[in-house]
């Protein structure tokens, strides 16, 4: 099992079952969402994910996607696709309170990647803000 929610709190769930896959997403369409350069997913049967409070706002983001986010703090949260991805709901990873325990396995979507993403190891890193 699997708990997770919004960045203000508003919206929490809960995803049952094993998790069936943890992708890094590097298409447009997420990036645009997100306002990332990729974003994670983790895919759950959806008759197993229920939200537990709050209830998300849904965003048809093409023909068959539904993004559903926090209409308080925009946090995304799931996205559902009953063409492409029927009977699954993937899941932002990063909304889970234990973002850490299924590491992902795959980058998918890459055709469409930044390239200077290929790179972002080679960047300094700074424990925090650079001084």
């Amino acid at each position: 099992m699997a708990t997770g929610g919004c960045q203000c709190g508003n919206v929490r769930y809960v995803a049952e079952g094993e998790p069936l896959h943890h992708a890094i997403c590097h298409c447009h369409d997420c990036r645009r969402s997100a306002g990332a350069p990729m974003v994670g997913w983790i895919a759950f049967k959806s008759d197993g994910v229920s939200v537990t409070k709050g209830a998300p706002r849904v965003h048809a983001s093409s023909e068959h996607g539904r993004r559903h986010f926090c209409p308080d703090c925009g946090t995304g949260l799931f996205y559902t696709n009953d063409t492409a991805l029927a009977g699954l709901t993937d899941i932002q990873s990063a909304t889970l309170d234990d973002p850490e325990a299924v590491p992902p396995a795959a980058h998918i979507q890459y055709a469409e990647h930044l390239r200077w993403t290929e790179k972002l190891d080679e960047l300094p890193k700074f424990e925090r803000y650079p001084g």
